[in-house]
């Protein structure tokens, strides 16, 4: 019986998650587990037992009284998340770099190709198969560290940053980066080069400039409601959707 819940719950994790990424449950949105239990046609405490989860992913928050929600866009909780990258995931990237076997390099390898044939602009609008796509190739970077505590952290604050990232795409246009030649630079500092040092200052750079469109998101939702979500872009055009801003 166990066995079937957390089944369950690992399902409608799966679903919340996406649902939250795809912008169809809002930052700051009340997640109430009577409707969501209705929704998913299973037990409320299948539905907090997967609420529970997405919290320690930092996708969702607790708060007394009032239940689980969506996390909110915070310009406070984004630059604390983005020093805690900066910090983090480079030093995993490092270990990445110096222990990674040959098998690694495979995989890394081939994540970049994927990323690399998968486009950003599909219709006019975000692909949410670039994001899928993208988070694979930098975990695969990360993959290599021999290390799962320290790998397990450095995820946890990527799911965090991937609601800003998944947000970031109506303001905050940096159209002077090149954010594919980005991904080319760190897999070749990982894997041909060979060098942790550089390997790891690129991905602080990688995440630092992409934190800075995140960090007007933050302020165009800050403090008022969010701004139009992925799935509901008010726009057709290239411009809405552009590369610029939406990696690391």
């Amino acid at each position: 019986m166990a066995a079937v819940k957390a089944t369950r719950a690992g399902v409608v994790h799966s679903r919340l998650r996406e649902e939250i990424f795809q912008g169809t449950l809002l930052p700051g949105q009340r997640l109430r587990l009577v409707e969501l239990a209705q929704r998913f046609s299973v037990s409320q405490s299948v539905i907090r037992e997967a609420l529970t989860r997405l919290s320690g992913q930092g996708l969702v928050v607790a708060a007394p009284q009032q239940g689980f929600s969506v996390m909110p866009l915070s310009l406070e909780h984004l630059n604390e998340l983005t020093e805690a990258r900066t910090e983090i995931e480079p030093m995993v990237f490092r270990l990445s770099v110096r222990r990674g076997t040959i098998q690694w390099e495979a995989q890394a390898v081939a994540a970049h190709h994927h990323l690399a044939a998968t486009p950003i602009i599909v219709d006019g609008r975000t692909n949410d198969e670039w994001f899928e796509v993208h988070e694979r190739f930098h975990q695969a970077l990360l993959d290599g560290c021999g290390n799962e505590q320290l790998l397990s952290v450095a995820m946890t604050l990527r799911d965090s940053a991937a609601i800003y990232r998944h947000w970031a795409h109506p303001v905050g246009h940096d159209y002077g980066r090149d954010v594919a030649r980005e991904h080319e630079e760190l897999l070749k500092a990982a894997v041909v080069d060979r060098d942790p040092d550089q390997a790891a200052v690129l991905l602080a750079r990688h995440i630092d400039r992409t934190a800075e469109a995140f960090r007007a998101v933050a302020k165009a939702a800050e403090p008022g409601p969010p701004v139009a979500g992925p799935s509901a872009g008010s726009g057709s055009g290239s411009e809405e959707y552009g590369e610029p801003g939406i990696s690391a």
